[in-house]
C-alpha cells in the first residue's frame, strides 16, 4: 500500500462527511460571489484557502478591482461581522483596538473605566492600504493578527473567532507611505495579487454596475462552522515526501544554504523562514479539502508556492535592475526542483535535509 493511500486512511468518517460539506459550500460562496464580483476566481480560492487555514492575507493591486466589495461579500456569505479600516498617516494605535473611557455609573454615581472596542472587533477586518499608516498603527494590528487579541492599558482583550485579516497594498502612488517590513509582511500567510480584468470581464462589469438591482447575497456557514472546518483543516494527512518537498523549496530560497542554486545566491538577499515551511503545508491541506480530497498533493504545494514565498524573498539591486521579480525565482525553483520521492530523495542538493 503506498504511503499516501495509508495517510486518506486515517481519515475517519465524522471528518469526511465534514469534507463534503466543505465542498459543497465552497461551491455555493462561489455562486454568491459570482452574483457580486465578475471573475477573480483564483484570488477568491486563495482567501477562502486562507480562511480556513486561519491565515491573513496581504492583497496588492490597483484601486477599482473590487478588493472590498469582494472581501464584505465573503463576510456575509459566512455569516461574519465585517470592518472596513482606513489606514491614513494620522491613524493612531487606539482608533483600531479601541480605548479605555471614563464613565460615570447611573446608579452610584461613581466615575468607571470602560473599554470601547475599536473596529478590529469583528471577524473579518480589511485593513485598507496598510502602508499608509505609521509603523506603530501597523504593529498594533499585527499583533492582533499573531496572538488574536489586543492589549490596552495592560489588559488583554479577545478578539472574536474566526478572524481573518485582508490588507490592502497599492502598488502605485508610492509617496508619503510606510512600507511594510519584510519581517511584518512574513505574519501574513500568502500576498495574493489582484489583475485587471480581462475585455469580457469588463465588459460584463460595465453592465452589471451601471444598471439596477442589487444581487441578494445568502449566508452559507456559520461562525462555528467555519471553526471545526479549520480544526479538521489540521486533521488532513500530509506524506513525509510532500513535507520533505515543501522543505526542499523553502530551504532553497536562503543564499547561505549547502542546497541553494546559484541563481538564488545571485539574486536573492534573504530568503524564506520556517514559517513559510507552515503555511505552505497548512494551505495545501486546505486546498484538498476546498477540492474534496482527503490527501495533499504535489500540485496542492506548487499551486500555493507564489503566494506564500512571494512575499518572503528579497530580491537583490541586481535582480531588480533586470526585472527580475519573486514570482520569477520561484518558478525556476518549481522547474528545478524535483517533485517525485526517488529522485528527490537522490538528489545531493538536499541529502543534508533528509539525513535524519
Amino acid at each position: 500500500m503506498s504511503e499516501t493511500s495509508e495517510q486518506t486512511l486515517q481519515f475517519d468518517d465524522a471528518s469526511s462527511a465534514a469534507v463534503a460539506r466543505l465542498g459543497e459550500a465552497r461551491k455555493r460562496i462561489i455562486e454568491q460571489l459570482s452574483s457580486v464580483i465578475v471573475g477573480q476566481t483564483n484570488v477568491i480560492e486563495e482567501l477562502l484557502i486562507s480562511i480556513f487555514s486561519r491565515g491573513h492575507c496581504l492583497l496588492e493591486g490597483v484601486p477599482g478591482l473590487a478588493k472590498t466589495l469582494m472581501v464584505s461579500t465573503l463576510a456575509r456569505t459566512m455569516d461574519l461581522s465585517f470592518s472596513r479600516i482606513q489606514f491614513t498617516p494620522d491613524l493612531m494605535p487606539a482608533d483600531i483596538t479601541g480605548t479605555d473611557i471614563i464613565e460615570q455609573n447611573a446608579s452610584t454615581g461613581a466615575r468607571e473605566f470602560r473599554f470601547l472596542q475599536g473596529p478590529l472587533f469583528a471577524n473579518v477586518i480589511l485593513a485598507d492600504e496598510i502602508n499608509r499608516t505609521p509603523p506603530k498603527t501597523q504593529a498594533a494590528l499585527l499583533e492582533s493578527m499573531q496572538e488574536r487579541q489586543v492589549t490596552v492599558g495592560r489588559v488583554r482583550h479577545t478578539l472574536p473567532d474566526p478572524f481573518f485579516v485582508l490588507a490592502t497594498q497599492n502598488p502605485i502612488e508610492q509617496e508619503g507611505t510606510y512600507t511594510l517590513p519584510e519581517a511584518q509582511q512574513d505574519r501574513f500567510m500568502f500576498k495574493v495579487y489582484v489583475h485587471y480584468p480581462s475585455f469580457n470581464e469588463e465588459f460584463e462589469i460595465a453592465k452589471r454596475t451601471t444598471g439596477g438591482g442589487t444581487p441578494h447575497i445568502e449566508a452559507v456557514l456559520k461562525a462555528d462552522e467555519i471553526l471545526q472546518l479549520q480544526q479538521i483543516v489540521r486533521e488532513v494527512p500530509v506524506t513525509d515526501h510532500l513535507v520533505r518537498y515543501a522543505l526542499a523549496l523553502v530551504r532553497q530560497t536562503r543564499p547561505n544554504e549547502v542546497e541553494t542554486p546559484s541563481f538564488v545566491r545571485d539574486q536573492i538577499s534573504w530568503g524564506a523562514g520556517p514559517r513559510a515551511v507552515q503555511n505552505l503545508i497548512l494551505g495545501s491541506k486546505a486546498r484538498a479539502l476546498l477540492n474534496g480530497r482527503t490527501y495533499v498533493s504535489e500540485d496542492d504545494l506548487q499551486a500555493l508556492a507564489k503566494p506564500v514565498l512571494r512575499h518572503r524573498l528579497v530580491v537583490n539591486f541586481a535582480a531588480e535592475s533586470e526585472g527580475v521579480t519573486a514570482d520569477h525565482i520561484v518558478d525556476r525553483l518549481l522547474e528545478t526542483t524535483p517533485s517525485k520521492e526517488d529522485e528527490l530523495t537522490r538528489d545531493v542538493r538536499f541529502q543534508k535535509i533528509f539525513a535524519s
